[in-house]
């Protein structure tokens, strides 16, 4: 489906967008690959490493601004919407700009890629959208719902389909777990809010091919959840320095003890697959439509994902080698 076409990624600078575009350029060769941020200087650093290749494209813009996003989305046929404030105590503390980038935000996007008649749109959320606590989560599930209702909302329809990735921590992308603890490990002491935490892990290649199934699966208002698996921060802290000492100060504001990817109120619209699970849309009653569920196995009722009650448990040994295999690039992208 990618392939020969042109595509566009919001927030494209960042460590997906890092990750999707090298992969996809390999993988789908498309005629044009745009890389739309508003970060200038991640955008001159990202185009030193595509400098002379043709089919890679950079357009400075914010999807606060709908205007720009109409202009960058000029013969596309496929987005990816990466942008995001996703610092959850950025935006605790700065919670107007995180609803203007996450709500707003999505809202222009939608309506630019249905004027411009794009295909296809896939938008990455996170755990943090299941049963927010946060007002990152909250903005997230808003974004998605809006993505979601966005296939049929408008008034005579149309031919452009959304759909949602979610996942969790990024194993070693900027300001995330792996390279803090690696940047102060040899202090000797390495800081935990609470020594009950869990979090599920995903590495940025499994995302980038999560995001390419739900690009060829999608009939449109799917939420599609990669299975993963889960590791105590306890645990990521020994993997990384087993000398350290560990501090435990307390859970931040907005921060989650363990994390969901699926809540119980999903499970009655949740299909099974061999590697994800497929929350369908409750709206027109799509739940129940054979395209969307495509063969799934319908879950429990009382069926949840989360990181503590997780069948998968990546083991210390495991995340050590992930680490030496990946140390260039690790908290770089």
């Amino acid at each position: 489906m990618l392939k020969n076409s042109n595509i566009l990624i919001t927030g494209g600078t960042g460590s997906f967008g890092n990750k999707f575009v090298p992969m996809t350029l390999k993988k789908y060769n498309p005629k044009r690959l745009v890389i739309y941020s508003r970060d200038e200087m991640k955008q001159w650093e990202m185009q030193k490493l595509f400098d002379g290749d043709e089919r890679v494209r950079f357009f400075i813009g914010d999807v606060r601004d709908k205007e720009r996003l109409l202009m960058a989305l000029d013969g596309i046929d496929y987005v990816i919407h990466a942008a995001a404030t996703k610092i959850v105590p950025t935006a605790e503390y700065n919670p107007f700009e995180c609803v203007k980038t996450n709500v707003i935000g999505a809202m222009n996007l939608i309506d630019a890629c249905i004027t411009k008649k794009v295909k296809r749109i896939v938008a990455l959320s996170t755990d943090k959208a299941s049963s927010p606590v946060n007002l990152y989560g909250a903005t997230k599930l808003t974004s998605d719902r809006l993505f979601i209702s966005a296939n049929s909302s408008y008034a005579g329809g149309h031919n452009t389909n959304f759909s949602v990735v979610r996942y969790g921590n990024v194993m070693g992308s900027r300001g995330s777990v792996i390279p803090y603890f690696l940047s102060i490990y040899k202090d000797g002491v390495l800081p935990i809010t609470d020594e009950r935490m869990t979090r599920f892990m995903i590495t940025l290649q499994a995302g980038v091919e999560l995001v390419w199934h739900a690009f060829d699966d999608m009939v449109g208002g799917e939420i599609y959840v990669k299975k993963i698996p889960s590791m105590k921060v306890t645990d990521i802290a020994k993997s990384i320095s087993k000398d350290a000492k560990l501090e435990f100060i307390g859970i931040r504001p907005g921060e989650k003890l363990h994390e969901q990817m699926i809540g119980i109120e999903d499970a009655i619209y949740t299909f099974e697959y061999d590697d994800y699970f497929k929350i369908l849309p409750a709206i027109n009653e799509w739940y129940k439509d054979k395209s969307r569920i495509n063969n799934g196995i319908k879950v429990d009722s009382n069926f949840t994902y989360s990181s503590d009650k997780n069948k998968d448990w990546m083991t210390n040994e495991a995340l050590q080698d992930w680490i030496r295999d990946n140390s260039e690039v690790i908290g770089k992208i």
